[in-house]
């Protein structure tokens, strides 16, 4: 006999992704691998770029772990748009992730009204496609492996 319960628990969602991890550690020998090394940590990636008022022009949030960077977002103000700064914010991050990291990869998703045109001439492939999420919107996954 079960009780389910739908409520916010930050303690058994602690409890529960430390449950997750080992029993992924015991089944993984990759993941077996990866502990302990400076790979395992999640560290996070961010880039601001201001402009001459000291005004947020642009930025990138990610973070890298297990050799890859995940672009969690990228935005540059309307008035900024098309001068440059998305491209050379990602290839700051993707520049620093291989060099400062040893990231092999990068991955991040987009959805099709944003920017998948963009990150294609950047060198992206999309790997996943999600249509209807949400409805009436699609989702797209892209990867790029670092050189």
């Amino acid at each position: 006999m079960f009780r389910i319960e739908a409520r916010v628990d930050k303690e058994r969602r602690h409890l529960l992704r430390s449950r997750l991890r080992e029993a992924n550690t015991a089944a993984s020998p990759v993941l077996r691998a990866l502990r302990g090394t400076p790979d395992e940590r999640d560290a996070p990636l961010h880039l601001w770029a201001l402009d001459g008022a000291g005004d947020l022009a642009g930025g990138l949030v990610g973070r890298t772990w297990a050799g890859w960077l995940h672009v969690d977002h990228l935005w540059v103000a309307e008035r900024h748009r098309g001068a440059g700064l998305g491209s050379r914010l990602l290839a700051r991050a993707e520049r620093l992730a291989r060099t400062d990291r040893a990231c092999t990869a990068v991955r991040l998703e987009t959805w099709d009204f944003q920017a998948p045109g963009f990150y294609a001439k950047q060198g992206y492939e999309v790997v996943c496609e999600i249509p209807d999420y949400p409805p009436g919107i699609t989702e797209y996954t892209l990867v790029k492996r670092l050189r």
